[in-house]
Formats: structure tokens, C-alpha cells, sequence
């Protein structure tokens, strides 16, 4: 099992100790370091800024969202990414829900798989330089036929450090997870659960058969995992609870959200339910309360070192091969030790 260090998005501004704990990271051998956006903060500007003072962490974006870049712009980013960082970038991608991509970016939301098929495939042509590009998806088009007819095939002008620069992908249904095994170099989730290994297993190898991949070995399964020791199990968990009930029960709309979806796998719909219940109804305190200790215990690692020490054996058994977890130098500390 390996480590990643995931500073995730904003909130009122950027992390205090952001800067220490990611050195840390450097410094203990931690596979890489993450930075993510929503609708506040972007990944890349704090990826660059933070990187430079790294030297041996790989880093990566958790996630881009592909609605805020056009395909031939993420190319860029991440070939101007890995020249600046002697080749560490991962570019981590992902489609976000339709509340961002239609309140924050006035983009429609079809065909999220179809979608993220054309733009990974337009990635890899830019990546690969061999010739200008050409497109004709349904999403995508280069170049693009109904403008004013001047446009032309183009190639970088920037040569990639390396032409196969790895593409990670955040994804939570089972067909998306399925084609992150199919066109994509590692797979980024966010509320994993050991629990379900079977399910996801299932699902990336049918990715991996439908896109020829022979062997797990060369695909990175980096889950986002909370470590919060205590002594008190239900006092950790309070820490928690509030994050659950925004995802399961805010991000999203009735009918229409993602990360209620993947705990409702899990055999928590009725608690999913009256989260969302609550939150929908403004009842955010309740939301909360409704989440519970089974549920924060089911994705992440609470409680007494021992106890953590005792459930990593589950995340080992399972496919994630790396846990990126996020915290203070304390914590990025001790999970080296546990893991270690």
C-alpha cells in the first residue's frame, strides 16, 4: 500500500498548512500529492505553486473537471505540467455532477461517459504529437465545422516530456469506474468502501478486458480515505458526519446524486434517504445526526491507532493500492508509520 496526500479544494481560502504538510509528504516517501477544485479554488495554480518546492512526489489533479477546460486545454495544462515538474504530473479528470456543470460552468450535461470517451481520446493525440489534430465526436470536433471555416488541423508546439503522460479518473457508478479500467491509467475514488471490493473489481475488469489491459499491475487505484485517531470512535466520527450529509444529502438533487447512489450500494438507503430528507429541507443539523457511526466506519479509518492498525488490513485485501489521505504533519507522520 502507498500514500498520497490530497489537499482537496478551497474552502474560505487556502489551507493554513498546506505548504508543511506537503513537504512532509516529500520528505516520508508518499507516492504523490493531490489538489482538487469545485467551484472556488482551481487544481492546477496551487499544484504548480506547491510543486515547485517538491522534488520526489508525483502530482496530480483530484480532479479537473472536464467541463471547465476544453479537451486541447487540459492537454496543455498537463503538458506544461510535467516539463515544469521533470515529469511527475498525473492528470486526474473527472465530469463533476450537472449542479456545477450547469449552476457554475452553464454547460448541459449529456452523455457523461460518451463524453469523457472523446476527451480522453483527444488527450492522448495531443500527447502523442504525431500529427495535427483531427476529431469528429459528437461532443467534440476538430476542427470545429460551423465557425467561420478557417479554422485548421494543429499540433503542440510544445514537445512532451513524456508523450504518455498518465490520465486518472474520478468516477463513482459502475460504468464510469468500468471505463476508467478501459481508456484510463488509474482510477481516483472518493468514498471507497472495502466492503464493496467485489463490486468495483468486477467493474474495472471489464473495463480492463474491453480495453486489452492484461495485468492490474501497471493501473493505480488511489482512494481518498479520512484517517481521524481518538480514542472515541463516535467523537471521530462527529468529525465526519457534517462532509457525509453535504455529499449524500446536498450534492446533487433528488433522483440525481452520485455519492448518495454509492453509499445507497452499500446498504444505507434508508439512511441516505432521510439525510437527504433533511438537508434538502434546509435541516442541515439533523442531516448530520442522521449520518451515521456505520456509515463514517464503512469509508474511512476512525478510532484508536489499533483499531486503525487492525481495519488497514481490509484496504490491503481490497484493490485500492494507494490511500491518499489529507491532514496535518502530525497525521501525514503517523500514517507513514502505519503503513510503513
Amino acid at each position: 500500500m502507498r500514500l498520497g496526500l490530497n489537499t482537496g479544494y478551497w474552502s474560505s481560502g487556502p489551507p493554513a498548512t498546506a505548504v508543511e504538510a506537503i513537504a512532509a509528504a516529500d520528505r516520508l516517501g508518499y507516492e504523490h500529492v493531490w489538489t482538487a477544485e469545485a467551484y472556488g479554488s482551481d487544481a492546477l495554480t496551487p499544484l504548480a505553486w506547491w510543486g515547485a518546492q517538491t522534488t520526489n512526489v508525483k502530482l496530480g489533479t483530484a480532479i479537473m473537471q472536464m467541463s471547465a477546460r476544453t479537451p486541447a486545454a487540459t492537454a496543455m495544462a498537463a503538458l506544461t505540467m510535467d516539463h515544469l515538474s521533470g515529469g511527475r504530473f498525473i492528470a486526474g479528470i473527472g465530469v463533476s455532477g450537472p449542479q456545477v456543470v450547469e449552476g457554475w460552468y452553464g454547460q448541459s450535461y449529456p452523455r457523461p461517459l460518451e463524453r469523457t470517451r472523446e476527451f480522453v481520446a483527444i488527450m492522448r493525440q495531443i500527447f502523442a504529437r504525431e500529427e495535427p489534430v483531427v476529431f469528429e465526436g459528437r461532443h467534440y470536433q476538430l476542427p470545429f465545422p460551423h465557425g467561420t471555416g478557417l479554422g485548421k488541423p494543429l499540433k503542440s508546439t510544445v514537445h512532451p516530456l513524456r508523450s504518455d503522460i498518465p490520465i486518472y479518473l474520478a468516477a463513482e457508478g459502475p460504468k464510469n469506474v468500468a471505463l476508467a479500467g478501459e481508456i484510463c491509467d488509474g482510477w481516483l475514488p472518493l468514498f471507497f468502501a472495502p466492503r464493496d471490493n467485489q463490486f468495483y473489481k468486477d467493474a474495472l475488469q471489464s473495463g480492463f478486458d474491453k480495453g486489452g489491459r492484461n495485468s492490474w499491475d501497471d493501473f493505480e487505484i488511489a482512494a481518498t480515505v479520512s484517517v481521524i485517531p481518538g480514542d472515541d470512535v463516535e467523537a471521530c466520527a462527529d468529525r465526519l458526519r457534517p462532509m457525509l450529509a453535504l455529499y449524500i444529502g446536498g450534492m446533487g438533487a433528488k433522483g440525481r446524486n452520485f455519492h448518495y447512489d454509492v453509499f445507497a450500494r452499500m446498504g444505507f438507503e434508508a439512511e441516505c434517504d432521510e439525510i437527504q430528507k433533511f438537508y434538502l429541507a434546509g435541516k442541515r443539523g439533523d442531516a448530520t445526526a442522521a449520518v451515521t457511526t456505520q456509515m463514517c466506519e464503512a469509508i474511512a479509518l476512525l478510532g484508536p491507532v489499533d483499531k486503525i492498525r487492525d481495519e488497514l488490513a481490509m484496504w490491503d485485501e481490497s484493490v485500492v493500492n494507494t490511500l491518499l489521505i489529507s491532514g496535518s504533519v502530525a497525521l501525514i507522520e503517523l500514517a507513514a508509520d502505519l503503513v510503513g
